[in-house]
């Protein structure tokens, strides 16, 4: 049975990882800051009560998997460098454990060589650094962490995530390469769980969409 060290559970995207995993026969080691938000139970689940910005808590989570996956972003009163500090230190605890695989998720505003964005993918990049500047800057930051952590890190990026059912199909490609501008969280979840084990994208950033 693989472990997985799971950061950011609590989430509409992370909630969906979580049962994927359990259903696909994984452990898992998630890292919540108020478990009475985690409301699912099974024996293959552990849970660790803490913030991803407390190094004590994170290598407690990491101590033991074979993998990690890390959903966790900016919510409401997060501090700007939420994400790459959290990933420091997620980086940090995987060194000492000696785990190498991360899974990590950020958003097609995180740019790519390979993306040959059309007009519309402009439009949502530049609103994005408009109004989500710190955001879209901290996933840089993060980026940049795993880049130089010499793990075998995959960021997976999406688009806008919907609600609706997944549909089980998704692309893989880049922002305006074989893409769209959507995807359900249920498929994107699909595709993060995939990745665990599927070497194809390590070092790189594939965009998936609908």
């Amino acid at each position: 049975m693989t472990t997985i060290a799971l950061f950011g559970a609590t989430g509409k995207t992370g909630r969906r990882v979580l049962t994927r995993l359990l259903d696909a026969g994984h452990a898992v080691r998630a890292l919540v800051r108020d478990p009475a938000r985690l409301d699912h139970e099974h024996p293959d689940l552990t849970i660790v009560t803490g913030d991803v910005l407390d190094p004590a808590a994170v290598h407690a989570t990491v101590a033991g998997a074979d993998a990690v996956v890390s959903v966790f972003g900016h919510v409401a009163g997060s501090p700007a460098r939420v994400q790459t500090d959290g990933t420091a230190n997620i980086v940090e605890a995987m060194r000492t454990e000696g785990v190498v695989r991360i899974v990590s998720l950020s958003g097609g505003g995180l740019a790519d060589p390979a993306d040959r964005p059309k007009a519309a993918d402009r439009v949502i990049t530049f609103l994005l650094r408009r109004l989500q500047g710190e955001v879209l800057a901290d996933a840089e930051g993060h980026l940049e962490v795993l880049r130089g952590s010499g793990l075998d890190w995959t960021i997976v990026r999406g688009p806008r995530l919907t609600e609706k059912p997944g549909t089980g199909h998704h692309r893989v490609g880049g922002v305006g390469v074989n893409a769209s501008t959507v995807i359900s969280r249920d498929d994107l979840a699909d595709f993060i769980v995939t990745q665990i084990d599927d070497r194809q994208f390590v070092g790189r950033m594939p965009f998936v969409s609908a």
